[in-house]
């Protein structure tokens, strides 16, 4: 498996080789990959967020108010 580091300069290389108008296509490319990295990222980061919080603590000491006994059909 390669680096990093290596993986980018055989990118540049390749890319020193295609025109102008290709060059555009991939950093277009890039762009839309690298929003959706920081999108996915943002997103873990608030389902964190939201499951460490304390919001809701208060409904855990809540007592239950209806039992399975109290359905009249139960869906399998």
């Amino acid at each position: 498996m390669m680096t990093k580091e290596a993986l980018i300069q055989k990118t540049i290389k390749r890319l020193s080789h295609l025109p102008t108008e290709k060059i555009t296509e991939v950093l277009d490319f890039a762009d839309c990959i690298a929003k959706k990295y920081e999108d996915d990222i943002l997103q873990k980061g608030i389902a964190t967020l939201t499951a460490n919080s304390k919001t809701y603590g208060f409904l855990d000491d809540e007592e239950d108010l209806y039992t399975l006994n109290d359905l009249k059909a139960v869906y399998k």
